[in-house]
């Protein structure tokens, strides 16, 4: 068969992933979940027909069920979440910080220092590994819970913050289209370096930096990349940094510290991009110790993940969460408080 098959989007802020398929002239009638089963051997029957029901399955443009019946030259699509790396899960009894929780999700507010889940360096010690003792520990647990946390998206390890994540595969399913539809809202705080004049909308292709792959770059002619689009809102200004308000239109890998530091606004400490050095102000020594007492409270780049809103995956509502910012982040705003008050 001569078919187009596209892997087309694999993030790494938001873990799922899309295929499009194209069926031959010669396609035999046959079920979608089976077609879809030939076409993508590390997938179970189980989690197309769960993509199915969340209207993950799109056949020329509209959702389909699993017994839908293919054509010929049908144009089929899927969103399905983004497998995690096989590695035991070891479950840790590490606090958790629970905003909501149900049969389907969590809610959590993550602290600085944490990385979200298990990989080379940190197989241990991270949310996912406090989640699996969590859930293991639980009074009551559904049956339909799969054996591990559903993640749709995740925070850098010193970016703190609200996270949803799922606890079935129905929930994992329905979430990740809603991420990939761009249906959530989320919104961020920052501080940043420099007076940030006015509000702005910051589009650019996001991709690895060919001089340094552990860090991302924008690439604005669009030739490289992937498309991201940020929206900044000035809170308030001090001077020589701003503390600014991100809406995230795309959730790209760094997606807000590449964008920001781009547009000559390094995130204030950011270890990877800039920040975690003077950028604005003066060479006196007792303004640089100042700036050293203010890297002090926070281990990272100044990033909180405020609010965060979606679809509940089972009945529908809107949730809609918000969390207050780590105490190193409110202390670090009272010491530029003081600072620009003298």
């Amino acid at each position: 068969m001569n078919e187009d098959v596209q892997d087309v989007d694999q993030e790494e802020e938001e873990l799922f992933e899309h295929y499009r398929f194209t069926a031959d002239l010669g396609q035999e009638s046959v079920r979608i979940d089976k077609y879809l089963l030939d076409r993508m051997p590390n997938t179970s029957r189980n989690k197309i027909q769960s993509a199915a029901k969340s209207g993950s399955v799109v056949v020329n443009g509209s959702s389909v069920k699993s017994n839908y019946k293919i054509k010929p030259k049908d144009e089929v699509t899927i969103v399905l979440p983004y497998p995690v790396r096989e590695l035991e899960l070891i479950a840790q009894d590490i606090p958790i910080d629970i905003v909501y929780e149900d049969d389907e999700v969590i809610v959590v507010n993550k602290p600085p220092n944490m990385v979200v889940h298990p990989g080379y360096g940190n197989y241990t010690g991270t949310l996912v590994n406090a989640l699996v003792y969590h859930f293991d520990n639980l009074p009551e647990r559904k049956l339909d819970y799969f054996g591990r946390p559903g993640l749709v998206h995740r925070l850098d390890k010193h970016t703190t913050g609200v996270m949803v994540v799922a606890k079935t595969e129905d929930a994992l399913t329905n979430l990740a289209k809603q991420f990939y539809d761009r249906t959530t809202e989320r919104r961020y705080q920052a501080l940043v370096w420099g007076d940030v004049e006015e509000d702005m909308r910051i589009e650019g292709n996001l991709g690895r930096s060919l001089n340094n792959r552990k860090v991302m770059t924008v690439f604005p002619e669009g030739d490289y990349g992937k498309h991201a689009v940020t929206h900044v809102k000035v809170l308030k200004r001090y001077g020589l940094v701003t503390l600014i308000e991100c809406k995230l239109e795309t959730g790209r890998t760094h997606q807000i510290r590449t964008h920001l530091k781009w547009k000559g606004y390094p995130l204030f400490h950011d270890l990877e991009y800039g920040g975690d050095r003077i950028v604005r102000g003066t060479t006196h020594d007792k303004y640089k110790q100042f700036i050293s007492n203010c890297f002090d409270l926070i281990p990272g780049q100044a990033l909180h993940a405020k609010s965060l809103g979606f679809q509940h995956p089972k009945t529908g509502e809107w949730k809609q969460f918000e969390t207050d910012l780590p105490l190193g982040f409110q202390d670090l705003l009272q010491k530029w408080d003081r600072y620009v008050a003298e």
